[in-house]
């Protein structure tokens, strides 16, 4: 089944529907509530305070409508080391060619291990630099990718920003393409560092999976076992391995990323695919040496806990739309009211045992003519533990005119005239 059909979706045409319909008769809407859903609150607070997990800060989230899951200090603001590396990848392949030539300067060259460690000037395809990116988070090659996408790590850092606004992310802040620990002063005094939260960072590899036009070449590169390539002239060869071991570990992991630094911690962001349910989670302060393998431990608990929890439920449900009555109108006393939904209607969501679902109707007690068929008299909504999650416009499905004198004049000479006949 189709779940993005109306998944988080049927917001478009509210705009609309509250515009038009706020022309109508402004008396107080009418609204009746429908529980579909058993809620269970307490339930829900007492399954996910029973998580035990190593990291600082872990977040779980649905990838397709972006919904909140579970959360551990996903607010809170900590180093995120070579996570920053998907931010890397994905402006690279928006920005750039595969077939781009980059050169190694001497500020790559000089980074910090793990390294490529090829030498100044050496030539490399962007596309076999990707894989040396993502793979073995190579440090050295993330500074070349900047400097050529973006002219100058800083230049590219900027963009990072920009696309991490653009993404909704408000609680990132980019320094460095490769997420090596830094800090930096703006011009106006602020002082900021590298980093991010556990939800901005889920966000983040949504984009990369699901919403940016490159989202494939993404997926290609960061699940390949292993690569293998030259330089432009041939005469250095590099061997790559995934580091992912996420993706050997569980059935149906697609992607992810490592990273550590000392400030940061091991840190962890990856997405599983099961059955039509796509999960994402972000780790941040995942212990520290020697705990390499905390984040694996974290990574199958938060997954579990998303597929053991959640399934797709078709919660849409049918209603008998009312009348309304119109004043002032020619020939109408009523108007029959319509959501205009043809055919079996859907609303699927992912959903809990827990999550409470509510139906909203909301329309004016009464119209003032004229009306036109198609104009939008209300909104039915249904919300997800009080969230707006859908919404469906109502249309008046007849025409009412207005008493008015060139109407009644139009009467009188049309009586005259039947009269004089």
């Amino acid at each position: 089944m189709e779940k993005k059909h109306c998944i988080y979706g049927l917001m478009a045409g509210i705009t609309l529907g509250f515009a038009v319909w706020g022309s109508a008769d402004a008396a107080p809407a009418k609204i009746s509530q429908t529980e579909a859903v058993q809620t269970e609150t307490d339930h829900a607070k007492t399954a996910q305070e029973s998580l035990k997990l190593h990291s600082a800060s872990a977040v779980l989230i649905d990838a397709d409508s972006g919904r909140l899951l579970y959360g551990k200090e996903e607010d809170e603001f900590r180093p995120m080391a070579s996570t920053t590396k998907i931010m890397t990848l994905i402006l690279a392949l928006e920005n750039g060619s595969l077939s781009d030539v980059c050169t190694v300067s001497s500020k790559a060259a000089s980074q910090p291990a793990v390294h490529l460690g090829a030498p100044k000037g050496t030539e490399f395809y962007l596309k076999d630099l990707l894989y040396s990116l993502m793979l073995e988070s190579h440090n050295d090659v993330a500074v070349v990718i900047a400097e050529h996408i973006g002219g100058s790590v800083e230049g590219f850092a900027a963009m990072m920003n920009q696309k991490a606004r653009d993404i909704g992310c408000q609680d990132t802040w980019f320094i460095t393409p490769n997420g090596l620990d830094a800090q930096e002063t703006l011009p106006d005094g602020t002082e900021k560092i590298h980093g991010t939260t556990a939800a901005d960072l889920a966000r983040i590899l949504r984009y990369c999976i699901q919403q940016s036009p490159k989202q494939e070449e993404f997926l290609q590169i960061t699940r390949i076992p292993s690569y293998t390539f030259t330089d432009v002239s041939g005469k250095r060869s590099y061997y790559c391995a995934n580091h992912n071991a996420l993706l050997t570990m569980m059935d149906g992991a697609l992607t992810g990323k490592t990273g550590f630094t000392g400030d940061a911690g091991y840190s962890y962001v990856g997405a599983l695919k099961d059955d039509d349910r796509t999960f994402i989670i972000a780790l941040l302060g995942c212990g520290w040496p020697p705990h390499k393998t905390y984040k694996w431990a974290d990574a199958r608990i938060l997954f579990q806990y998303g597929t053991d929890r959640y399934a797709y439920r078709d919660v849409f449900e049918p209603v008998s739309l009312p009348e309304l009555p119109v004043e002032d109108a020619v020939s109408k006393e009523r108007i029959p009211v319509s959501d205009r939904l043809a055919g079996e209607q859907q609303l699927l969501l992912l959903l809990s045992e827990e999550d409470r679902i509510q139906y909203q109707l909301s329309l004016p007690e009464k119209l003032d003519a004229p009306v036109k068929k198609g104009d939008v008299v209300g909104v039915r909504s249904c919300q997800l533990n009080g969230e707006t999650v859908a919404v469906w416009p109502l249309y008046a499905e007849e025409n009412a005119e207005r008493w008015n004198f060139f109407y009644c004049l139009e009467c009188v000479l049309q009586r005259f005239v039947a009269v004089q006949n």
